[in-house]
């Protein structure tokens, strides 16, 4: 990163507050995340009705910068509406705050079965039916999802790649900028958290190779394989070239958290292989930056 890059970083962090607001589905891991931020020194509250943010705001230290989390969601639903609108518009006309909206998301297999799991009862299951209650809720927080400045989606997170996730995550809004590398199948969807994504479909799929078809991208027979085409050889000097240029420029506007979704068809050979790559030669290129890196569907 430039000097210029880095002062602009810094600036921004200096010279402001910052006030997070995390939402998103009940069984998504609001929770985990209101815990990292609280780890790394935010002053975090739980089911706060929107009317009382701007009063928290106004209450807070005034020796410098003092960085608030709250958590809304699906509890606090009689809030929602003309009532949040303000409140939004009120953290908005406040130039000496600097407000993050995070979404917290999962699709509808993994938050069904965590509730399964659990045994935890939905807060918006009346009669029972936990995939009604995700549909309603999912629903009622659409307009919060429209407004969120990072949609984080949790679908097939270990309880530890959560917990990690979000602490990086918190770490990031409060220094440099985080990078986030994943790898997944299109057969399994696209990840929804993703800023930019990459298709690695055009490269020869180690699928086709009964040799190759067990492995996965971390073994160095199918790493040759997919490596060792000259497009992926291209096409991964491209890519390299366009972080570069983006990453400092990323963070000298002030933005925390980039994250790039890298697929192939299954997820488990050619996409793991490019992001595995992409990461080394981003640690080798000496930009100033945390990466991380997640292989979506290499067990599926």
């Amino acid at each position: 990163m430039s000097d210029e890059a880095s002062q602009t970083v810094e600036r921004s962090l200096s010279g402001e507050r910052r006030i997070v607001i995390i939402t998103g589905l009940s069984g998504a891991g609001k929770s985990n995340a209101l815990r990292a931020f609280e780890d790394v020194g935010y002053f975090c509250i739980d089911n706060l009705p929107p009317r009382m943010i701007p009063a928290v705001m106004e209450t807070s230290g005034s020796g410098g910068p003092e960085d608030i989390v709250v958590v809304m969601d699906i509890r606090g639903r009689r809030y929602f509406g003309e009532e949040l609108e303000r409140s939004l518009e009120a953290i908005e006309e406040a130039e000496e705050w600097e407000k993050r909206i995070l979404f917290i998301d999962s699709d509808e297999p993994t938050l069904v079965r965590r509730y399964k799991e659990s045994r935890r009862p939905h807060p918006n299951a009346a009669s029972g039916d936990v995939l009604e209650a995700i549909r309603a809720e999912r629903r009622d927080l659409a307009p919060l999802r429209e407004r969120a400045d990072l949609v984080i989606d949790t679908s097939g997170y270990s309880a530890l790649d959560a917990r990690l996730r979000f602490k990086k995550l918190a770490e990031s809004l409060s220094s440099r900028l985080t990078v986030s590398l994943i790898s997944f199948g299109f057969k399994h969807g696209s990840p929804l958290d993703v800023d930019m994504l990459l298709d690695a479909r055009f490269l020869e799929n180690p699928h086709y190779d009964p040799e190759l078809r067990p492995l996965t991208g971390h073994d160095e027979p199918v790493k040759k394989a997919v490596l060792g085409q000259r497009d992926a050889e291209e096409f991964l000097d491209k890519t390299s070239d366009l972080l570069a240029f983006l990453v400092p420029r990323y963070a000298a506007e002030g933005k925390t958290y980039f994250t790039l979704g890298v697929g192939c068809t299954g997820g488990r050979h050619r996409s793991v292989a490019i992001v595995e790559e992409l990461a080394k030669r981003m640690r080798e290129g000496g930009l100033d930056l945390d990466l991380f890196v997640r292989h979506r569907d290499l067990d599926s």
